[in-house]
């Protein structure tokens, strides 16, 4: 089984990048019998994982990102990035934890492919 790391750095609202790492997040994650997919959020990117959000699109990346997880994605937030913004863990979707650089260091080095949006 392959193992899929993607990062997002992109605010969920100022560009498409965030809906189309989501799209491909959760798309993978369908697939979860040939690669397992993990999600680290990073810089404005840590915002999309804030729960209760409202926006006119439907679904939101919010249900996008739990919907992921709930098929096994896994998703962390960076720290130091959510603590910039005054995010905590209980700000956060149920399922997504708060990331350290360690840990993505350690994503990477296990993973068997890397996309970066």
């Amino acid at each position: 089984m392959q193992t899929v790391l993607i990062t997002l750095n992109a605010s969920p609202y100022g560009d498409e990048r965030a809906l189309s790492a989501l799209r491909l997040t959760l798309t993978l994650a369908q697939q979860a019998e040939r690669c397992r997919v993990r999600l680290f959020l990073l810089s404005d990117a840590v915002v999309t994982a804030l729960k209760n959000q409202k926006t006119a699109q439907a679904p939101t990346l919010g249900e996008m990102l739990t919907e992921a997880m709930e098929l096994g994605a896994e998703a962390r937030v960076c720290r130091t990035c959510a603590d910039a913004r005054g995010i905590h863990e209980d700000l956060l979707l149920a399922g997504v934890k708060i990331g350290t650089m360690p840990e993505l260091a350690e994503w990477t080095l296990s993973a068997d492919k890397t996309l970066s949006f």
